[in-house]
C-alpha cells in the first residue's frame, strides 16, 4: 500500500528539493537505492541497542546524497527509539578548538537533539522533563513520596558518576528534579542551559547549580558519552550523533595544527568505537572524497587515521565490504534516477498520479536531456537533476498552457560541480596560515603566479 502524502510533507519535500537541500520529513516517499548501505547502518543500530558502539564515515562526491542518507538513517533511528543529535561542522563549530568552537558544536548538537515525539529537534528539555515526570509517576503510584522520588533519581544517576565529569552531570539532573518539585522556572532553565553547554564560566554555573565544571572545548566527547548513558537510563536505545560537512575540517581550516588537533579528536572517537570502549553511542560523519583521500589536507594526511580507514584490499571490483568505518555511497543508476523522479512527480501530484502534469515519457525525455547537457553527472550527483525537475513541475502546474517539450529545450545547465566548491577554493590557500612555516611552491605554480603578476 502506497503511504499517504500529507500536505506538510509535500510542501517540505518540494520546497527543499527546489532549493537543493535535503527535506527533514517525508524522505520515505522519495528514497531509492542504497539498499546495502541502509542494511549496514541497521546492523550498526542493532549493535548500539545491544550496548555497543558504531562509527561510520559516509563518503561521496558533492551532491551525491550524503546529507539525504544521514537524514534517512536519522528517521530510521528515531523509529527504533534512538535519540539523535545532528549538526554541521563549520569553522566556528568543530571537534577541537581553543576559543569555544568545540563547545559551540556541542551546543548545536543539543539544540538539534531529536526524539520520535520531537523529530524536528529541540527535544532536550522534553526528554529530561518526561523522564522526571514518568519517574515521579511510577514512584508515587507505588505509594512513595516526593523524598522517595528524589532518592530514585539519585539512584538512577549513580552510574553516571563513573564517567569523566559524571558527578556534576548527575548533580544537574538532580537540580532539575528539584526545580520540577519546587516549580522553580529559573533553576530549571539553568539546568537545561548547562546541559546545552551555554554556561561560559564556572563561576556562573557554581552560583546557579552548585557544580564546579562546565561543558567546554576540552570535554565535548566526554559529555557525549555521558549523554548516551543518560538517554539509556531514560529508556531510549542509545544516542546517534550525525555530523555533516566534515570537509570544512580538511579544506577550510588552513592551519595545519588546527586540522591535526581535530583529526586527533576524530581518532579518539574512532578508537573507542572500534575497541568497544564506549556503550550505546554511534557516530555518522559525512565527508567528500577529497576530505577523506587528500594526502595533503584530508583525513589520509593523518597517518593514524589513514591506517584505520584504509579500504579492504580484497574488496574490489564486484566484491564489497560494508563492515569497515568508511562507507562510500555508490552512484545512482539511470534506473534509480528514473524511479527517483517518478517518486518526486507522485509527491507533486499529492499521491494521485492521474493528476500529474507530466507523463512517463516526459521523465524519459527529461533524463535524456540531462544526459545530453551534463553527461554522467546527472545520475552520479543527482542534486541538480532533481532541482531542475521540481522547477519544471512547478512551471507546468502554474502555467497550464505551457508544454513540457518546449520547456526542456530552455534549460541551460551544462556543468554540475562534483565536489564542494570550498575544496577547490581552499586548494589555492596557503596550507599553513597562522604558522611560521611557508608552504612549498612547485615550479609550475610559481610560473603561473609570475605570469599573472602586474605592476
Amino acid at each position: 500500500m502506497t503511504p499517504r502524502i500529507t500536505e506538510r510533507e509535500r510542501s517540505a519535500i518540494l520546497s527543499s528539493l527546489a532549493a537543493g537541500v535535503v527535506p527533514s520529513i517525508g524522505l520515505h516517499h522519495i528514497q531509492v537505492g542504497r539498499k546495502q548501505e541502509v542494511e549496514a547502518l541497521l546492523n550498526d543500530l542493532r549493535r548500539i541497542e545491544e550496548g555497543g558502539a558504531a562509527l561510520r564515515f559516509v563518503v561521496g562526491r558533492y551532491g551525491a546524497g550524503k546529507s539525504f542518507f544521514l537524514n534517512l538513517v536519522k528517521i530510521v533511528a528515531l523509529e527504533r527509539k534512538f535519540v539523535v543529535a545532528r549538526a554541521d561542522i563549520t569553522t566556528e563549530r568543530r571537534l577541537h578548538g581553543t576559543g569555544g568552537q568545540a563547545r559551540s558544536l556541542f551546543s548545536e548538537l543539543m539544540r538539534n537533539l531529536a526524539t520520535r515525539s520531537r523529530p524536528e529537534g529541540g527535544a532536550l528539555a522534553n526528554l529530561v522533563e518526561r523522564w522526571i515526570a514518568d519517574l515521579a509517576h511510577d514512584v508515587r503510584s507505588a505509594g512513595g513520596a516526593d523524598e522517595d522520588v528524589g532518592k530514585r533519581v539519585s539512584e538512577l544517576c549513580r552510574p553516571l558518576q563513573e564517567y569523566v565529569s559524571g558527578y556534576d552531570f548527575a548533580t544537574v539532573l538532580q537540580q532539575y528534579y528539584r526545580s520540577h518539585l519546587e516549580h522553580n522556572e529559573a533553576l530549571q532553565q539553568a539546568a537545561i542551559r548547562w546541559l546545552r553547554a551555554e554556561f561560559s564560566t564556572k563561576t556562573e554555573a557554581r552560583q546557579q547549580l552548585a557544580v564546579r565544571t562546565i561543558i567546554d572545548d576540552e570535554s565535548l566527547y566526554d559529555y557525549l558519552k555521558l549523554m548516551s548513558a543518560f538517554v539509556r537510563i531514560a529508556g531510549y536505545s542509545g544516542l546517534l550523533v550525525c555530523v555533516d560537512e566534515l570537509v570544512v575540517l580538511s579544506h577550510r581550516l588552513n592551519n595545519r595544527v588546527a586540522r591535526n588537533n581535530n583529526y586527533e579528536a576524530l581518532l579518539r572517537i574512532l578508537n573507542d568505537a572500534l575497541q568497544g570502549a564506549v556503550q550505546g553511542l554511534g557516530f555518522l560523519f559525512a565527508a567528500t572524497d577529497d576530505c577523506m583521500l587528500d594526502k595533503r589536507r584530508g583525513l589520509f594526511s593523518y597517518e593514524a587515521l589513514a591506517t584505520r580507514l584504509a579500504p579492504n584490499r580484497f574488496a574490489s571490483g564486484e566484491f564489497t565490504d560494508l563492515t569497515g568505518p568508511s562507507l562510500t555511497l555508490p552512484s545512482l543508476t539511470p534506473e534509480d534516477c528514473f524511479v527517483l523522479l517518478h517518486n518526486v512527480r507522485r509527491v507533486h501530484a499529492r499521491g494521485d498520479e492521474t493528476k500529474s502534469v507530466l507523463p512517463d515519457d516526459a521523465i524519459v525525455k527529461y533524463l535524456e536531456d540531462c544526459q545530453r547537457r551534463m553527461g554522467a553527472a546527472y545520475f552520479q550527483t543527482p542534486r541538480d537533476t532533481v532541482k531542475d525537475f521540481v522547477g519544471l513541475l512547478s512551471v507546468l502546474e502554474q502555467n497550464p498552457d505551457a508544454r513540457w517539450h518546449d520547456l526542456l529545450g530552455e534549460i541551460k545547465t551544462t556543468n554540475v560541480p562534483t565536489q564542494d566548491p570550498s575544496v577547490s577554493a581552499a586548494a589555492d590557500d596557503d596550507d599553513d596560515v597562522g604558522t611560521s612555516q611557508p608552504s612549498p611552491v612547485s615550479p609550475d605554480r610559481r610560473d603561473d603566479d609570475l605570469a599573472s603578476f602586474k605592476l
